[in-house]
């Protein structure tokens, strides 16, 4: 390898330090991945009532995306573990994925416009059909990518490199988010005929699928991947062991501590954020715009605002992510904490908020939060990783990502009719969920290997 293009060699970590436009390179096809999940966490909830799904129902099409997740995120880890080619490791996924994934991610926009009939069993099934590929290839963009972050990125840089990967995910969904709204400002309709839905929502789809290929592209042809016996040096491993495969089975029998103590902080974090997602637009209609009406045009103006709240939100997360890009390793639990008491005061205050501007208010919270989430969970686990099969691991580690969404939306039937059917007090618990998330936060044993736990 070419160590001035690849940056001095870190003695203390055994890998390379990279330069910031290595980084960058390795993050920025983030920006596109995250406009497909933003679009799906900020539109689906409206897509599927606007073509007719009851909201009773919601929990139904929330299920699909972290099913196809949890199913195939500890394959696509297991397998790029193994997979070394001219292309490299991780990133032949993406050079595939993105392309597939900018195709089906219109599918689901245009699942009222096929002539199905508004309510129709045969519209419920296209879009339960489109969510599900949908999340399936920007999973098979994303994991592997997210992979190569703790393949080349030394322990000193994981502060940083997490943080930036962030900063490009809420890039992608500040663009993805406020599109509905900014194309409704410009003049494209924003309300159609019952069951269809709008164009301001089908044209914010469009630009994304146009935006995760070439984001994608640009990462593929700008990062070069450490090969085995780079790999193997860097991570002061033997070069047999990346070859070797260990079952999933096994793997989680010898995890590390942390992978356990993580994961049920993940479970109450992840919990709530799926009632943000099937909740907010019906919670925004009914306290600031006075409907609940999916119909309407004051509910489709809530959707809308959702879109600009989720810009607001992560916005605050980018701020935020500049900050804790400068913070000390070994205060990571501490910044843990303090993001999950912000998002749980930012989104049970979303049940009782009566005006657009206290909405912004409780975003930019979750805004700290929705940053926490996504980033100090890796940088605690990866830190007790030691490169070997660290891609099968991250993969496994997502079903506690994964886990927490499918029981929150099977939940839903059982908490919706006790709470009297409003989505308003749904948020209320979703804050909660974050409560307890940052309760259990201290018992995290950062650090430990799976070899002294063992």
């Amino acid at each position: 390898m070419d160590k001035k293009k690849q940056g001095r060699v870190d003695l203390d970590a055994g890998m390379p330090t990279l330069t910031a436009k290595q980084i960058f390179s390795i993050e920025f096809a983030f920006f596109g991945i995250s406009m497909a999940f933003s679009l799906q966490t900020s539109q689906m909830s409206r897509i599927c009532q606007t073509i007719g799904a009851d909201p009773n129902s919601l929990g139904f099409f929330f299920i699909f995306p972290p099913l196809v997740g949890m199913l195939v995120q500890p394959i696509l880890g297991q397998l790029s573990d193994r997979t070394w080619n001219r292309f490299g490791r991780r990133l032949p996924y993406l050079l595939f994925g993105a392309p597939i994934c900018g195709v089906v991610l219109i599918m689901l926009p245009f699942s009222g416009s096929l002539g199905f009939g508004y309510g129709s069993i045969a519209a419920m099934t296209f879009a339960a059909f489109a969510i599900c590929l949908m999340d399936l290839f920007s999973n098979v963009c994303m994991q592997p990518l997210r992979m190569l972050s703790g393949d080349m990125v030394n322990n000193e840089q994981k502060n940083a490199a997490w943080s930036w990967q962030q900063v490009f995910s809420n890039c992608g969904s500040i663009l993805a988010t406020i599109l509905p709204f900014v194309l409704t400002v410009l003049g494209v309709s924003n309300v159609a005929k019952k069951g269809v839905v709008p164009h301001t929502v089908i044209w914010a789809y469009l630009v994304a699928a146009v935006v995760i290929v070439v984001t994608g592209l640009w990462t593929v042809f700008n990062v070069k991947e450490y090969n085995p016996e780079e790999y193997a040096r860097y991570h002061q491993i033997d070069i047999e062991e990346t070859k070797q495969k260990v079952s999933l089975f096994k793997l989680l029998k010898n995890a590390p501590r942390s992978f356990w103590e993580i994961n049920l902080v993940q479970f109450f974090s992840w919990f709530g954020l799926m009632y943000l997602w099937t909740y907010c637009t019906g919670t925004l209609a009914k306290n600031i715009w006075h409907t609940t009406d999916a119909a309407s045009a004051g509910y489709q103006a809530a959707g809308n605002w959702y879109g600009i709240l989720t810009a607001v939100y992560s916005v605050a997360g980018i701020v935020w992510g500049l900050v804790y890009a400068k913070s000390k390793s070994s205060s990571r639990k501490k910044w843990y904490i303090f993001g999950l008491v912000a998002g749980a005061i930012g989104l049970g205050s979303m049940a009782f908020i009566t005006s657009k501007s206290l909405s912004v208010v409780a975003m930019i919270l979750f805004g700290i939060a929705n940053f926490t989430i996504n980033v100090l969970p890796y940088t605690l686990l990866t830190s007790s990783l030691n490169g070997k099969n660290e891609g099968a691991y991250l993969g496994l580690f997502n079903i506690g990502i994964c886990m927490p969404q499918i029981a929150a939306a099977l939940c839903s039937f059982l908490l919706f009719p006790l709470v009297g059917h409003q989505q308003t007090m749904m948020m209320f618990i979703a804050g909660i969920a974050l409560l307890i998330a940052a309760v259990m936060v201290p018992a995290i044993h950062e650090g430990v290997s799976a070899e002294e736990t063992h």
